[in-house]
């Protein structure tokens, strides 16, 4: 039987635990079933494939040898998304630059759109608001993929970043406040320069203000 039909209605925690004790197929199961948003959080966050993939290794063979450490304080997906984001945050501090890379073509339906707002301006201005993500420090970048672009509530992006409630709040205000600007700056010369002029940024300010946590 394979690994990914082994295990009907088992729980996270369980298949946790059951690595743990030595099974050899749960801890796939458990990633077959959580990678895909993962891989998600590790990309927004990187906006480098090899990067975040490199990221993603390490955070899973983290995962790996934690397993038995994992207490139930949080829900299994929490501390699997609190390791991904830490390995990505480590990356992003080494990296003296770090290049925009377009992110992947279902940015533009993961993100908010204003009301009237026209789905062929958010296609052109999807890489500049990849640039002006890139701008911002990354423990705000990690708030703003979390909150914004994989829906998670301001507690439980608190509980993956292992910071208070308040301190989200305070960076996704602070990085909606450097990101607007430039945002409705691009839009104005778009407008004043006509159609077909790709522009660089859309989308709604994200969340993530603060580097202090």
């Amino acid at each position: 039987m394979s690994a990914e039909s082994a295990y009907p209605g088992v729980a996270d925690a369980d298949l946790l635990a059951r690595h743990a004790e030595g099974d050899p197929d749960a801890f796939a199961e458990l990633i077959r079933r959580h990678r895909d948003r993962l891989w998600a959080v590790a990309l927004r966050t990187l906006g480098d494939r090899e990067e975040a993939a490199d990221a993603l290794q390490d955070a899973l063979v983290s995962a790996y040898r934690a397993a038995a450490r994992f207490e139930g304080r949080s829900a299994v997906t929490t501390w699997l998304h609190r390791i991904v984001v830490n390995a990505c945050l480590d990356r992003a501090r080494r990296k003296a630059s770090r290049p925009a890379v377009p992110l992947p073509d279902d940015l533009d339906q993961r993100l908010p759109a204003p009301a009237g707002e026209d789905p062929a301006v958010r296609g052109e201005t999807r890489d500049v608001l990849l640039a002006a993500l890139a701008t911002l420090p990354p423990e705000q970048r990690a708030a703003l993929v979390l909150v914004d672009m994989e829906g998670y509530s301001v507690d439980e992006a608190a509980r993956v970043l292992d910071v208070a409630t308040g301190t989200i709040k305070s960076r996704c205000a602070r990085g909606r406040a450097r990101l607007l600007p430039l945002v409705r700056h691009l839009r104005e010369g778009n407008r004043v320069a006509g159609p077909p002029v790709r522009p660089t940024g859309d989308g709604p300010a994200h969340k993530d203000g603060g580097v202090t946590r």
